[in-house]
């Protein structure tokens, strides 16, 4: 089992982008049932709020440390091996190496858009990757069970790892409510992952990344969509982490 650091209720693995993956690879060889949740900033504010939210990633056999203010936590607090472990860069580490092992991917979630261009872009750059898949879901509101027809499709590519790009939480819980339905070994929540490596969205730059602002970036790229999730988000995740520095006190 993994070690983790308890991050506002939330069990972030002590992990790093090449232990992540090695893991993921033993799961993969090994034929375990698990899912994986990255988890920014958002994630742990989302499952401060949602005990049942809070449940669905503290099940997850993974929880990646996505964003950098919570790799500072978790260093801070003893996780000297901890490194940002982000949805994109996963993507394209594990279907890079796994050329040489034969992993097979499936893509869930997205665009028809994003999803043909991730594909193109993965092909190009890894032209050994094995692409088993994709489906892309209409939009729903909230948590739903998948038709069992789409189910089938899925579990008939005999696919080692599927990626659900849905965006949290919807990701998380769909994970959730699916793992026991699918025969795929390891289920990752991908994020933007799709978008980013795509094209189809803007990255922010690498320099920006480590210092911890891709927050920022991203906002000026989409304010109306995404300025609750940051303004508002990143203001509770001070106050929650001040919360529990208080509590902790003698």
């Amino acid at each position: 089992m993994l070690k983790t650091i308890r991050l506002l209720g939330v069990n972030v693995s002590r992990v790093n982008l090449a232990s992540a993956a090695a893991q993921i690879e033993e799961w993969v060889h090994e034929k375990k049932s698990t899912y994986v949740c990255v988890a920014p900033v958002s994630t742990l504010v989302d499952a401060r709020r949602d005990p049942r939210y809070r449940d669905v990633i503290n099940a997850a056999g993974m929880v990646t440390p996505d964003g950098m203010p919570v790799v500072w936590l978790a260093r801070a607090r003893g996780g000297k091996e901890v490194s940002r472990t982000y949805g994109p860069d996963l993507l394209c580490h594990l279907c890079r190496r796994g050329q040489s092992i034969g992993l097979k991917h499936f893509f869930y979630g997205g665009t028809q858009d994003s999803v043909a261009r991730l594909k193109q872009k993965l092909r190009e750059a890894y032209p050994l990757v094995k692409i088993v898949g994709s489906h892309v879901p209409p939009f729903r509101q909230g948590i739903w069970q998948e038709d069992q027809a789409v189910l089938d499709i899925i579990n008939k590519t005999e696919a080692d790892i599927v990626w659900v790009g849905l965006g949290s939480p919807k990701q998380d819980f769909w994970m959730d409510r699916h793992r026991a339905l699918l025969k795929a070994p390891v289920i990752i929540g991908a994020g933007a992952a799709f978008d980013f490596c795509a094209g189809t969205k803007p990255q922010a730059p690498r320099w920006i990344q480590p210092l911890g602002l891709e927050w920022l970036f991203r906002l000026c790229c989409e304010p109306r969509r995404l300025w609750k999730r940051y303004l508002v988000g990143n203001s509770l995740f001070l106050i929650y982490l001040l919360e529990d520095i208080f509590r902790k006190s003698p």
